[in-house]
């Protein structure tokens, strides 16, 4: 079991900003999954990994690949107070689901 945070390297964001949007990623997902599979999770010590992705189109196609496998998603949309314009989509969260679940269309993707 693993959550997943891809984020977009487009944005040129400062690493700290990286790390603000993971966790809101992480976060947002979580409140969405399901309660067996936060509980498998939770036992299996909160696998998280972070990959990164060139454009909001690839997002957009992983997001989409998500809820056509019924994999639990959220979008992070920043509200703009820093470094990048508001309503940017920065981050999309993955799961925690079945590790082998969320590699079969996010597998090639490198580790930010």
């Amino acid at each position: 079991m693993k959550q997943v945070m891809i984020v977009r390297t487009d944005l040129k964001m400062g690493k700290g900003k990286i790390a603000a949007q993971c966790c809101h990623a992480s976060i947002g997902a979580y409140k969405k999954a399901d309660h067996n599979k936060i509980r498998k999770w939770e036992n299996e010590a909160y696998a998280k990994v972070v990959l990164k992705i060139g454009s909001l189109e690839e997002l957009m196609k992983l997001k989409n690949e998500a809820i056509k496998r019924g994999v639990n998603h959220y979008l992070v949309t920043d509200a703009g107070r820093t470094q990048i314009p508001s309503s940017t989509i920065t981050v999309l969260g993955l799961g925690p689901d079945e590790d082998e679940t969320i590699d079969e269309f996010t597998g090639d993707l490198k580790l930010l």
